[in-house]
C-alpha cells in the first residue's frame, strides 16, 4: 500500500480544547467541526482529528506518543510558541542524528517535536538510506 495522506485520530473528552490549540499555536485550519468530531489541515497530506468518546469507546492514552513536525525555521517556531506562553517541555537544541528541535504537549498529553533538518554528525550519516 502506498498511502496518499496519513491523518491521526485522537479519542479525547477535549476535543473543543484540541481543536483551539491547534489552530492557535500551530495554524492549523479547521476543515470539519460537528462538536463532536474535528478535522484540522495542515498542509498538503497533513491532518490530525480529534473525537469524542463514543458509546463503548475509549478514550486515547497518549502516553509515549510523539507527533513530528518539521519546519523551516524551528528558531522561529521555538521563540513564537514560547512568546505564547507555551512551554517547551524539551530544550531547543542541536541533535546529532541531523536536527535541531524542542518540544512541547498539546492538551492530550501528546509530544509535539518540532523540528529542522541539518546536517547530521559523521556518526550517524551511515544510517541514512537514499
Amino acid at each position: 500500500m502506498r498511502a496518499q495522506s496519513l491523518s491521526p485520530c485522537i479519542i479525547t473528552a477535549k476535543v473543543a480544547e484540541s481543536r483551539d490549540f491547534y489552530v492557535r499555536h500551530f495554524g492549523a485550519k479547521l476543515s470539519f467541526d460537528c462538536g463532536w468530531y474535528v478535522n484540522l489541515e495542515f498542509g498538503e497530506g497533513a491532518s490530525l482529528q480529534f473525537m469524542a468518546p463514543q458509546p463503548d469507546q475509549e478514550a486515547c492514552n497518549p502516553a509515549g506518543l510523539t507527533y513530528n513536525f518539521c519546519v523551516s525555521d524551528v528558531d522561529a517556531e521555538f521563540h513564537s510558541l514560547a512568546a505564547s506562553g507555551l512551554p517547551a517541555v524539551m530544550p531547543l537544541e542541536d541533535h546529532p542524528w541531523g536536527d535541531r528541535g524542542f518540544a512541547v504537549q498539546d492538551p492530550n498529553g501528546v509530544v509535539l517535536y518540532i523540528y529542522s533538518e541539518r546536517e547530521p554528525a559523521p556518526e550517524f550519516k551511515q544510517f541514512y538510506k537514499s
